[in-house]
């Protein structure tokens, strides 16, 4: 895919704090949000990835804050997948301003731990490709 998958978000005013800004901790709500849109657009449910006998966990995420999100802002949270060797994988994600301006950089580390051995599977990659219908979303 050329450009990264991404969904739209419109910041409602519960989710603000008493400067008016967007809370800091919304912004892993629409990271998580993003995140398993990717998952269902490729074909994966939650039930299906649970019945798999695996489930996702974070294992840090980064939020580099660049600009401030109002109520009413529209944004596009954006979402691709970086593998690299290993048990563990990249999640980099942007919440972009209906302008273009990028009002938050999100990085995540994540995996997919086997819920029986309560252990991160060795090729979570691997994992995504059997069960997408679409691992394009994966980049795979």
């Amino acid at each position: 895919m050329s450009e990264p998958f991404s969904v739209p978000v419109t910041v409602r005013g519960y989710e603000t704090d008493v400067q008016g800004h967007l809370n800091q901790s919304v912004y892993l709500n629409y990271a998580e949000h993003a995140r398993w849109s990717l998952l269902r657009a490729a074909g994966i449910t939650q039930s299906a990835l649970i019945g798999s006998g695996v489930g996702p966990v974070a294992l840090e995420t980064t939020i580099r804050y660049k600009r401030e999100l109002l109520a009413g802002d529209e944004v596009e949270v954006t979402c691709a997948f970086d593998w690299g060797e290993g048990k563990v994988f990249r999640i980099e994600q942007t919440v972009r301003k209906a302008d273009g301006t990028v009002a938050a950089e999100i990085t995540a580390v994540g995996g997919l731990m086997d819920l029986k051995a309560r252990k991160l599977v060795t090729d979570p990659q691997e994992h995504f490709r059997k069960l997408a219908a679409d691992p394009g979303f994966f980049g795979l």
